[in-house]
């Protein structure tokens, strides 16, 4: 991408209608401190934004979210809200949420999640209430205690129980750094969807409580992905899924090729040489005319309480326009990678 072509793009997306495109800008690509006062305005302007109240709007009297079923309702439950948060820049330390931030809590360092059991085949593991133990490793789907963990962390909302969904991932974590819910027996080796929230959450804890050990294991998770080259099976170098190779927003649990580039990036691996074939796969997605699609995506837009609906809209899908939260992302993983000319 030429500097005129980039500039041009970042220039439209300092003036879009939502704050929290032109903080991914600012804070993100610009290089901008989210302590200056200007930052500070543009996230107050967000938690006041259209977005954020829509989202917040299913609070109680006490400030519990109480939308779908659960709190992991996909994808109107409060799990799924602050996980939006925490990407689209809102405060931190917002007291207003303590509410909803203690049901994560409840619901991920809940009694049954320190019950284990062993069972020898997939028809076994849904008989006991607990965590499925089958050939030593844990089927356990981590990404829920993982995302719990980085989306309280990067909101200020952490307080001492974020040790305790930390202890319950490594407690959970299989031989080979990752981490996998797979009930089949076979399963061997750990899986992107299940070991990217996770690597990500312990990650930005270890930052947070400056634990070296922790940020040793979030690298050595990293390195499930970085031996792959982000979408490459180690077996015979093809793709591991195909779904990997689209664009998306939001992800929710989800994994493609620019998820993990943004990881290795926030987590300063980026400059890793087995980055280089993902960071040319992002380039060539770029649009002619400047930017990068959502090409696919894990939602539908509905004020219903339904499974796999959003309370918002995020830019739809098309294989020829423009979607910003996408291309603000692929920004942001580009500039911190060196390869934005003139932004660094």
């Amino acid at each position: 991408m030429s500097r005129i072509a980039t500039a041009d793009l970042v220039a439209k997306l300092l003036k879009s209608s939502e704050p929290s495109i032109r903080w991914k800008i600012r804070s993100r690509v610009l290089g901008e401190s989210s302590s200056s006062p200007a930052l500070r305005a543009l996230a107050a302007e967000i938690r006041r934004s259209p977005r954020v109240t829509t989202l917040l709007s299913r609070r109680d009297d006490h400030g519990r979210l109480v939308g779908g079923s659960s709190i992991y309702a996909k994808w109107q439950g409060g799990h799924w809200i602050l996980a939006t948060l925490a990407d689209i820049g809102y405060p931190a330390g917002d007291r207003s949420l303590f509410p909803v931030r203690d049901q994560v809590y409840e619901t991920w360092l809940a009694d049954h999640f320190y019950v284990e059991f062993a069972a020898e085949h997939k028809k076994n593991a849904y008989q006991h209430e607990g965590v499925v133990v089958m050939r030593g490793r844990y089927r356990r789907c981590a990404s829920q205690q993982g995302n719990a963990l980085y989306f309280l962390t990067q909101l200020g909302l952490a307080d001492a129980r974020a040790a305790a969904l930390a202890e319950r991932l490594l407690h959970w974590r299989w031989p080979d750094g990752g981490w996998n819910c797979d009930k089949d027996p076979a399963a061997t080796h750990s899986s992107f969807t299940e070991s990217l929230l996770p690597m990500k959450g312990l990650f930005v804890h270890s930052v947070a409580t400056r634990d070296r050990a922790l940020r040793k294991i979030a690298l050595q998770a990293a390195e499930l992905f970085l031996a792959r080259s982000l979408f490459r099976r180690l077996s015979n170098g093809r793709v591991i899924k195909s779904e990997f190779m689209y664009l998306h927003y939001p992800l929710y649990w989800h994994y493609d090729v620019l998820a993990g580039l943004k990881a290795m990036a926030e987590m300063n691996l980026i400059q890793d040489p087995r980055c280089t074939a993902a960071l040319d796969w992002l380039e060539a997605k770029q649009l002619p005319g400047g930017g990068w699609p959502a090409e696919k995506r894990y939602y539908r837009t509905s004020r219903r309480i339904e499974l796999g609906a959003d309370d918002v809209d995020w830019g739809g899908t098309s294989r020829r326009k423009m979607n910003e939260w996408v291309s603000a992302d692929a920004l942001y993983v580009l500039r911190v990678a060196g390869r934005l000319p003139g932004f660094s």
